[in-house]
């Protein structure tokens, strides 16, 4: 999937991003929420597609928990911009996952728009993420 940079976060800051987002992935894939959740902040909000916002780190992993069974997740990232320790990130999502009940797995492809704030340690958590398929 693409990636650019805009002249407000540097290389160093779009790696940090892009390891958060394969970090997630992997633990998504890996039902390993508690890593997935750390990818939040404390009182981010998490606003799914067809799903009222979910409040809270802990409260996002708990949904997380809920989600079914993920085999393929990948993060893009089409744009970013920061004014000091806040940045907009947005791109394509897409992953594979297997509904409880259905005959097999289901493809979905999406977009997502995140808002981060950066940590004293150069990470980036996610303070606000939402996301929607687009089929």
């Amino acid at each position: 999937m693409p990636q650019t940079t805009t002249p407000n976060l540097s290389p160093q800051d779009m790696a940090a991003i892009q390891r958060c987002h394969e970090e997630f992935s992997r633990s998504m894939v890996a039902r390993d929420f508690e890593t997935a959740a750390r990818t939040y902040d404390e009182n981010a909000v998490l606003m799914p597609s067809n799903h009222p916002a979910v409040r809270g780190r802990n409260a996002i992993k708990e949904w997380m928990a809920g989600f079914p069974p993920i085999s393929q997740f990948k993060v893009g990232i089409e744009e970013g911009d920061a004014q000091g320790d806040l940045a907009y990130v947005r791109g394509p999502f897409s992953m594979v996952f297997q509904p409880e009940g259905a005959p097999g797995p289901t493809e979905e492809i999406g977009k997502y728009l995140e808002v981060r704030k950066r940590q004293p340690d150069g990470s980036w958590l996610l303070i606000v993420d939402i996301f929607n398929s687009d089929r």
